[in-house]
């Protein structure tokens, strides 16, 4: 097996991971609702933490989409000028905003590392649960490492189609 198909095999894996996680963390945060409704207005009991808990799982479920969406492509882009380019001008487009969107991602996630690692932010708890709050925070450059992996896929698959002749197949 060559590298850009291993790469695409490991880029495949680790959407199919995502997309467990944010079919779980989903499923987590309609547990957990469903539970304060009935044990709020039926017993008189709500649960504490419930909103706050929801929120965060919120949170790692939106991020963790935002990397399948980067995946698949499916994130909001205007289209009309690399569907109206021809084959090879359309993939070294593509390419370069690939590779510029890869740099943008490393940098941001590296902020976001940065961050998360200084004394203030590592001390810092909930309100509610007080749990601490970075481990909250951590979704963001996980979620952004995610998001780089899976643009550094598309780029290889960019310089891969570049490669190749218009009708040919990977």
């Amino acid at each position: 097996m060559n590298a850009p198909a291993l790469v695409q095999r490991a880029d495949a894996a680790l959407a199919s991971v995502e997309q467990v996680i944010v079919v779980l963390l989903t499923g987590g945060i309609t547990a957990i609702m469903m539970a304060q409704v009935v044990l709020r207005y039926f017993f008189s009991a709500p649960l504490f933490w419930a909103e706050e808990i929801s929120v965060q799982l919120l949170v790692f479920a939106s991020v963790f989409g935002l990397a399948l969406l980067t995946r698949r492509g499916d994130l909001v882009s205007i289209d009309f000028l690399p569907r109206a380019l021809p084959h090879r001008v359309r993939h070294a487009l593509m390419a370069a905003l690939a590779l510029v969107m890869l740099a943008v991602l490393v940098f941001v996630a590296w902020l976001a590392w940065d961050w998360i690692s200084r004394p203030e932010v590592r001390m810092e708890l909930s309100a509610t649960t007080q749990l601490p709050r970075w481990w909250t925070y951590a979704v963001l450059p996980v979620g952004l490492s995610c998001m780089a992996c899976h643009q550094a896929a598309a780029l290889l698959r960019h310089l891969e189609a570049l490669r190749r002749p218009q009708g040919a197949q990977a």
